[in-house]
């Protein structure tokens, strides 16, 4: 049995998206010859939504080590709010004590707090120990350079610059990586040619149906969202304005069936929730002032505040169909698909042609409406339409996942994780 030391600063009970690969796989890393450790941050230095529920999912047996970080109240007058850089230090302490006394075969970074990666080539030079990392997100990216500054991410100018000057140190020295896009490890081959030899592997978060269960078992401990007497289609996930092209279709094609059969349109009530990362109360709304632009703002509801990930799931399950919008930029890989086809609610799904969410949805899906924005604007426009009459007359088609959808159960994708463990020891 080989050993693994897996470093994730967001871990259960703390509610965050990149923790959710490393959680769905521990069941099963054990299954496929490695042992598995997990360094955290503790929760209460993570400024997000707790889940207290997401730890029924976890493996009892599996050892968690906690660390520090230093205060966000203090650190963020210096720039420092994120919780990658607020524990760096105690990250170096605690694993610097577990790799002198443990025999570990590999560390896998899994998160999108990237300043922890950096400390991988450390770890690396000093104590001879390989290293994955798994790229969830683009580190060092120009997508928002050509952007109006409001639509720009909180303190842009100075993380573009600490990310171009940390990520060559990691990357540089890294013996394998995952990613959920292959256009996030190609651009990478592309700016450090040292790694275009290195072992890789594309692989997408998956589906992991205890979650369900584990929804289903607590449903009767979460207040309900959703509002009677109306047709609720909802989507849970962050907003932004990279989405507007993806759900201004829709806004469109609500707002054409309202002008000519008001009454039947008026029973549709969009949903968008969770969608900032910024702490409670504090979200700037990104879709909602869309529907207002387009004068359907009675028939949208967005909540910026994050929910519970099990509270998520039994919302997506009360719903009477689900929306997926996609980013405009064709790197975007929309993970929270597979929970979606879990349920399979009745789908629509909007997504850059480029995307590679849209081949999985094909491929996974029957049933779901798939368009791609950009092209035929008529004959979507009409189709939407005709899609929301139906939905407004209680006409749905659920969907059925095929046989494909079984390649993104957390199993085989932690199989395929495991895969790429192997092939970086030898590199």
């Amino acid at each position: 049995m080989k050993k693994l030391l897996i470093i994730s600063p967001y871990f259960p009970p703390t509610n965050a998206a990149d923790m959710q690969r490393v959680r769905i796989s521990l069941p099963f890393f054990n299954l496929y010859g490695w042992d598995a450790e997990v360094v955290t941050v503790d929760e209460k230095y993570a400024e997000m939504v707790r889940d207290n529920l997401l730890m029924e999912s976890v493996p009892s047996d599996i050892t968690i080590h906690k660390v520090k970080a230093f205060n966000k109240k203090w650190t963020s007058k210096l720039g420092l709010g994120s919780i990658g850089l607020r524990s760096l230090y105690y990250y170096l302490k605690k694993v610097n004590s577990l790799l002198k006394k443990n025999n570990y075969d590999l560390i896998y970074f899994s998160t999108t707090q990237f300043p922890v990666c950096i400390l991988g080539a450390y770890w690396k030079k000093k104590f001879k120990i390989p290293y994955v990392i798994d790229m969830q997100d683009p580190w060092y990216s120009t997508y928002y350079d050509d952007k109006p500054k409001e639509q720009r991410p909180p303190k842009y100018w100075f993380s573009q610059r600490i990310n171009k000057y940390l990520e060559p140190i990691a990357i540089k020295n890294v013996n394998g990586l995952i990613s959920v896009s292959e256009n996030y490890i190609s651009d990478l081959k592309q700016r450090y040619p040292i790694i275009k030899n290195i072992p890789e592997a594309i692989i997408t978060f998956g589906s992991f149906k205890k979650d369900v269960d584990i929804a289903l078992n607590h449903s009767g401990e979460f207040i309900p969202i959703l509002l009677p007497d109306f047709i609720n289609i909802v989507y849970i996930g962050r907003g932004g304005n990279d989405m507007h092209k993806a759900i201004e279709p829709v806004f469109k094609a609500l707002k054409a069936g309202l002008n000519t059969n008001h009454e039947q349109f008026k029973k549709l009530k969009f949903y968008f929730i969770g969608t900032s990362y910024a702490a409670s109360g504090k979200g700037i709304p990104t879709i909602k002032p869309l529907a207002n632009f387009y004068g359907i703002g009675e028939q949208v509801i967005e909540i910026t505040d994050r929910i519970p990930y099990y509270h998520t799931l039994n919302t997506l399950m009360a719903a009477d169909a689900l929306f997926i919008p996609g980013s405009d930029d064709p790197q975007y890989s929309a993970s929270k698909i597979y929970p979606y086809l879990l349920t399979q609610k009745p789908l629509l799904a909007i997504f850059n042609e480029n995307s590679n969410a849209v081949d999985t949805l094909l491929r996974c899906a029957l049933y779901a409406n798939i368009f791609t924005f950009g092209k035929d604007e008529f004959q979507k426009s009409e189709a939407l339409i005709n899609l929301m009459l139906d939905w407004s007359n209680r006409e749905f088609a659920p969907i059925e996942t095929t046989d494909y959808f079984e390649n993104f159960s957390a199993s085989n994708l932690t199989l395929k994780q495991t895969e790429l463990f192997l092939n970086s020891l030898k590199n």
